[in-house]
C-alpha cells in the first residue's frame, strides 16, 4: 500500500513517513496490592486456590448498607510519596499505586536502567481516582489545601511518573470498571506502535464511602461473598487494591534476557448504547468487545484456552455477560473454562481490569485455572464452562480477559504465552481526515461563535471569587427529549449536543453502521456537578440519602455513554482524563484507533463544567487569576474517519490528522519545566511522525490561557522548535481556559480554518487564506503532559 500523502506549502506533495510494522508486546513483571496481600504472588496463592479474602470491612463505617463486607486490604501498606505533601493524609488509592507500581518495576529494574526516561510511558485506569482526597478536603474546612490537586486520575499518574522518571506518554483512562483493562490496551499500543519502549501500565482504586452509598442506593450490594453465576447469588462485593504490569517489546525483552510471562496480543472496546448502568440483555456490545480484542490478535474463539470474566455476582450483569461470551467464544458453553477473580477479592472498580489480568497472566504462568468460589449450583442462565470453587489445571496458551463497565463501556484484552496461536492482521497505513466538529462554549453554539467572540471576547462571571466563562446548558435539545435531559447532569447534555452537531456534519450516512463509530471522550475534572449533588445529602444524612437517579453519573465515563446511547455511536467507547490535556488525548487516541482497524470513523469528545467548589479549589492551588485568566466550561467534538470511508460516502473533509506525540516533564502534579522542554520533544515528535520540517508549519494553535507562567515555557518551546515568527493562534480569550476541553476546540478550529483556507473561504483571516502548510495544535496539563497534534490540508 502507497504511502499516505500529505500536501506541503506551495502545494508539493510530500511522502509521509510509512508506519513501521507493530511490535509484539510483552510482559515482563507484575505487581499487585489486593485483599490477599501486597504482592502479585500473594494474589495469585489466594485467587489461584480459591480462597476468599471478601471479610468484614475495618476502616470505613458501614452503617444503612445492606452489607459491611468487602475485599478490603487489610495488610499494611506504606504510605506514598505524595502523602507528604498535604500534611500526611494517605489516599488509598495512591498508596495501592505506589506498592503496585513498586513491585513491578523492582522485577524489571534491568528494562528500567536500560529504557531512557524519555522512552518510557504510564496508562493508569481509575475510577474514583484520588476521590478520598478530593472528599477529605470537600468535607473538612480544615484540609490541606493541595489535597484537591490530587483528586483528578491524571494527578495519580503525574505522582507515580514521576517517582520513577517516566517523561514519554503519561495518560489516565476512566471507563469505570472497564478502566484497567483498558488502560493495559492502550499501553500495549504505546508499545506496539513504537510511541514508548516500557510502559507501566494498571490500575488502582481505594474503597470509599462514596462507592458503598451508590451501590446501596442502586441494590447491588451482597450481604454474603459476592458469588457470581450462581443461581443464589445476590449481588456484588466491593473491594479495592492495584494492579500493575511491564510492558516492553518482546524483541527488547529478548536483548536484555528477560523472560517474557505473557504478551498482551490484542484488546478491543465497544459501546453497549444501551443504558447508564444496565448492560444489553443479550450481551451485543460485550460480544463484539471480546470480537475485536480476538481479531486484533489474529485469533480465532478456537484458539481461546480460558476466560476470566467480569464476573459480578449481580443478576443481569452475570446473565448478560454469559451470553456475550458464548457468542463470541461458543466454546465457552461447553468446552472453555471461566471464571471469576471477583468472587475472591471483591470488585475493585477502575482496578478490577488490572488486577483480573495479572491473575490470568499467572494462570497462564501456572497452568492452572483459578476457580469461582462461593458457587454452589450456577443459574441456568449462566450457561458457561464454570470452574467452580477448586483451580483446574489444563494446558493454557491463550486467555481472554473481559471487563464491562457502567456507561455501556466495555474492554477485552486477549494475553498469551510466546508461540501462542496467531495470525496476521490487517496491514497498511491508514489516513485520517476530519470531517465534522461541533462546540458549545460561553460564546454561543458552534465554532463560528468562537472566532466572533476571540474578535470581540466579553467579560466572565464570578464563581466561587473566580472569574469564569460559563455555558447555559438549553432548555430544548435536539438530540435528547426533556424527559431524558432531566436524568443527565450538564456534562452529558452538552457533551451530547457538541457531538451531535459534529456528527450532524459528518452526514447522517455515517452512522449507516454505527458499530463502526465510536466516542472516545476526554476530561480534565469530570463530572463534578453529579458528585456534589450525591454526596451533599449523603454526608448530611447517610446512606439512606443516596439518590439512585443521580449515582450512574458520577462516573467519568457516564457523557462518553449517553453520547452513545443517544446518538448510536457503537463501537470503540474509551473516556480520557489526561487532565488540561485530555481533549488532545481524546482526538490522539481516536485516530490510533481508526489506523488499527477498530474503527471507521471516531467522534471524539471533551467537556468540562465547574461547580463553585471546583473554582474554589483552584484558586486554594494559588492559580493567579489576573491578566485576563479565567476558567471555562465547554463542549468540543471532532469527528475523525479514515479517508477511505469518507471517500466511499462522498463525505468532505476539512483536514488530515498527520500526527501526535505525547511527552511528559515527570515534575509531578501542578508542576511543568519552565522552560518547556516537554512541549519541544512533543513537537518535534510529532513533526518527525508527520515526515515535516519546521517550515512546513503555517501556523500554532497554542497552549496558552493567559498566565504568563504557564504560557512562557510554551512560546519558549515554539520558537526553538519553529523559529521566533511562528504564526501563533489562540482560543482563551474568548472561551477561557475550559480545562480538558482546549485542545481538543483549538484542533477543530485549526480544521475549521484548513477546510475554509482550501477553499478561500471566508472562515480564515485573509492573509492566510492562500498559505499553505501544516498547523500545529499543543495542549498541555497542568501538571506536564504534553500532547501536539499536527493536522494538514487536503
Amino acid at each position: 500500500m502507497s504511502a499516505a500523502v500529505a500536501v506541503l506549502p506551495g502545494g508539493v506533495p510530500g511522502a509521509m513517513p510509512a508506519r513501521p510494522a507493530r511490535r509484539a508486546v510483552a510482559v515482563v513483571a507484575l505487581g499487585a496490592v489486593t485483599a490477599h496481600g501486597t504482592t502479585a504472588e500473594d494474589l495469585w496463592e489466594g485467587a489461584g486456590a480459591g480462597r476468599v479474602a471478601i471479610s468484614a470491612v475495618e476502616h470505613l463505617p458501614t452503617e444503612g448498607y445492606t452489607t459491611r463486607l468487602g475485599g478490603e486490604v487489610k495488610a499494611e501498606v506504606s504510605a506514598s510519596p505524595v502523602s507528604g505533601t498535604v500534611g500526611g493524609f494517605r489516599d488509598r488509592s495512591f498508596d495501592f499505586m505506589f506498592a503496585a507500581a513498586g513491585e513491578a518495576s523492582g522485577k524489571a529494574a534491568i528494562a528500567f536502567d536500560a529504557v531512557p526516561p524519555e522512552r518510557r510511558g504510564l496508562v493508569l485506569g481509575t475510577c474514583n481516582a484520588g476521590m478520598l482526597s478530593a472528599l477529605e478536603w470537600y468535607r473538612e474546612p480544615s484540609a490541606h489545601p493541595r489535597l484537591p490537586l490530587y483528586g483528578p486520575p491524571q494527578s495519580m499518574a503525574e505522582s507515580l511518573a514521576a517517582h520513577h522518571g517516566v517523561r514519554g506518554p503519561v495518560l489516565t483512562v476512566n471507563t469505570a470498571c472497564a478502566a484497567g483493562a483498558n488502560a493495559l490496551g492502550l499501553a500495549a499500543d504505546l508499545v506496539a506502535d513504537g510511541r514508548a519502549d516500557l510502559v507501566f501500565a494498571g490500575g488502582s482504586d481505594g474503597l470509599a464511602d462514596l462507592s458503598y452509598a451508590g451501590f446501596n442506593c442502586l441494590g447491588s450490594l451482597s450481604p454474603r461473598p459476592a458469588a457470581p453465576y450462581a443461581a443464589d447469588r445476590s449481588g456484588l462485593s466491593l473491594g479495592e487494591g492495584s494492579g500493575m504490569m511491564v510492558l516492553i517489546a518482546s524483541s527488547l525483552a529478548a536483548e536484555l534476557g528477560l523472560e517474557v510471562l505473557a504478551e498482551v496480543r490484542g484488546y478491543g472496546l465497544s459501546a453497549d448504547g444501551f443504558h447508564p448502568t444496565a448492560p444489553h440483555p443479550e450481551g451485543l456490545g460485550a460480544a463484539r468487545a471480546i470480537r475485536s480484542a480476538l481479531e486484533q490478535a489474529g485469533a480465532a474463539p478456537e484458539d481461546v484456552d480460558y476466560v476470566n470474566s467480569h464476573g459480578t455476582g449481580t443478576p443481569k450483569n452475570d446473565s448478560a455477560e454469559s451470553r456475550a461470551t458464548v457468542l463470541a467464544i461458543p466454546g465457552a458453553r461447553t468446552d472453555v473454562p471461566v471464571s471469576s477473580t471477583k468472587s475472591m477479592v471483591g470488585h475493585l472498580l477502575g482496578a478490577a481490569g488490572a488486577v483480573e489480568a495479572v491473575v490470568t497472566v499467572q494462570a497462564l504462568q501456572h497452568q492452572t485455572v483459578p476457580p469461582t468460589a462461593n458457587m454452589t449450583a450456577p443459574d441456568e442462565d449462566c450457561a458457561l464452562r464454570h470452574v467452580p470453587n477448586a483451580p483446574e489445571q489444563r494446558p493454557l496458551r491463550l486467555a481472554v480477559s473481559n471487563n464491562f463497565a457502567f456507561g455501556g463501556a466495555n474492554a477485552s484484552l486477549v494475553l498469551g504465552l510466546p508461540g501462542a496461536p496467531s495470525r496476521p492482521g490487517p496491514a497498511g497505513d491508514i489516513r485520517v481526515v476530519v470531517t465534522g466538529a461541533g462546540a458549545v462554549t460561553a460564546a454561543g453554539r458552534g465554532l463560528g461563535a468562537v472566532e466572533e467572540a476571540r474578535r470581540s471576547p466579553s467579560a466572565p462571571r464570578g464563581l466561587g471569587g473566580v472569574p469564569v466563562r460559563r455555558v447555559q446548558a438549553p432548555e430544548e435539545h435536539p438530540y435528547v427529549s426533556r424527559r431524558d435531559s432531566r436524568r443527565m447532569d450538564r456534562l452529558s447534555t452538552l457533551s451530547i449536543l457538541a457531538a451531535g452537531d459534529a456528527l450532524a456534519e459528518a452526514g447522517e450516512s455515517l452512522l449507516a453502521e454505527p458499530e463502526r463509530v465510536g466516542v472516545v471522550f476526554g476530561t480534565g475534572i469530570g463530572p463534578m456537578e453529579a458528585m456534589e449533588s450525591f454526596y451533599r445529602p449523603v454526608l448530611a444524612d447517610g446512606a439512606s440519602a443516596a439518590n439512585p437517579g443521580v449515582y450512574p453519573n458520577l462516573v467519568y465515563n457516564a457523557a462518553a455513554g449517553a453520547v452513545a446511547t443517544h446518538l448510536r455511536t457503537l463501537g470503540p467507547t474509551s473516556t480520557v482524563t489526561t487532565g488540561h490535556a485530555a481533549g488532545a488525548t481524546a482526538l490522539a487516541y481516536a485516530a490510533d484507533l481508526l489506523r488499527t482497524h477498530r474503527a471507521d470513523a471516531i467522534v471524539a469528545t471533551a467537556c468540562d463544567v465547574l461547580t463553585a467548589s471546583v473554582a474554589r479549589a483552584y484558586a486554594g492551588l494559588g492559580v493567579p487569576f489576573r491578566g485576563g485568566l479565567a476558567l471555562g466550561e465547554a463542549a468540543a467534538a471532532v469527528v475523525l474517519e479514515t479517508a477511505e470511508s469518507a471517500q466511499r460516502r462522498g463525505a468532505a473533509a476539512s483536514a488530515e490528522l498527520l500526527s501526535h506525540a505525547t511527552a511528559s516533564d515527570a515534575l509531578g502534579p501542578g508542576l511543568w519545566d519552565p522552560r518547556g522542554r516537554g512541549a519541544e520533544r512533543a513537537m518535534r515528535e510529532a513533526l518527525e511522525l508527520a515526515g515535516l520540517a519546521p517550515g512546513d508549519v503555517a501556523e500554532v494553535w497554542a497552549a496558552d490561557c493567559g498566565w504568563e507562567e504557564h504560557d512562557r515555557p510554551q512560546r519558549e518551546a515554539v520558537q526553538r522548535v519553529l523559529g521566533p515568527d511562528a504564526r501563533r493562534e489562540s482560543a482563551w480569550t474568548a472561551v477561557g481556559e475550559p480545562i480538558g476541553v482546549g485542545g481538543l476546540l483549538r484542533a477543530a478550529l485549526a480544521a475549521r480554518r484548513l477546510g475554509a483556507r482550501a477553499s478561500g473561504g471566508a472562515g480564515t483571516p485573509a492573509s492566510t487564506r492562500t498559505s499553505g502548510g501544516a498547523v500545529v495544535v499543543s495542549a498541555s496539563s497542568w501538571g506536564g503532559t504534553h500532547v501536539c497534534l499536527v493536522l494538514a490540508p487536503l
